[in-house]
């Protein structure tokens, strides 16, 4: 049996998103955030470390994902939960472009009673998946 709601269904996929990080987002994330991990702002630091360059920070590559529900949805304030895990990180290149976080979705489970949806998303960068298991649960 499908479970159908609100003229959704599961197996619907909700619009997908391509959304640019560069140096600069990294430096004003750092700075609303107040994590100043070198790692996110110093290719030196970076590579030392092994990385292979500068990168995203592990919470604003979670934000940006969940842009391509808050932008269906219309409203951040229906989110009512989120869980990632962290898979991959996101390189993000001082090359004037920076990185790509590209984002599809695809209703995973509805529950009339609740009125909720459950997004299941894919994140990657460079093709590669950067975060496993993301689900975010909107009220509709």
């Amino acid at each position: 049996m499908t479970v159908t709601f609100d003229g959704l269904s599961v197996g619907d996929s909700i619009p997908a998103g391509s959304y640019p990080l560069t140096r600069s987002d990294l430096v004003r994330y750092a700075g609303a955030s107040g994590d100043f991990n070198p790692i996110h702002w110093n290719q030196r630091v970076a590579t030392e470390v092994g990385l292979p360059d500068v990168i995203a920070h592990g919470m604003l590559t979670m934000a940006t994902a969940a842009r391509a529900v808050t932008d269906w949805v219309g409203d951040p304030a229906a989110v009512i939960e989120y869980s990632v895990r962290f898979t991959r990180p996101v390189v993000v290149p001082d090359d004037g472009v920076g990185a790509l976080v590209e984002v599809t979705g695809v209703i995973g489970a509805l529950d009339p009673d609740a009125r909720t949806a459950r997004v299941d998303l894919t994140a990657k960068a460079a093709g590669v998946t950067v975060l496993g298991k993301a689900r975010v649960v909107v009220q509709l």
